[in-house]
């Protein structure tokens, strides 16, 4: 074996070796972003927001408006 071929060998292991660890790093972003539903409003029979309700419903006769949101506090696009 030359040493022309070992050290070929060798490059190629430490950027496999890299591009796996640069994939992994990328991927452990994506696992922290949880999309949830989140209140945002409450309607009445009337479609109407009722005085003084907060985001959340109290009472009966009333609709949980919600909307999926991430960690940032903003509506992603298509999870709506």
């Amino acid at each position: 074996m030359t040493s022309r071929l070992m050290v070929r060998r060798v490059a190629t292991a430490l950027g496999a070796g890299a591009a796996v660890f640069a994939l992994g790093l990328g991927g452990a972003g994506i696992a922290d972003a949880k999309i949830q539903p989140v209140d945002t409003q409450c309607t009445n029979n009337g479609g109407n927001q009722p005085g003084g309700q907060q985001p959340s419903c109290t009472g009966g006769g009333l609709t949980q408006e919600s909307e999926n949101q991430n960690p940032a506090g903003h509506a992603p696009p298509g999870h709506n």
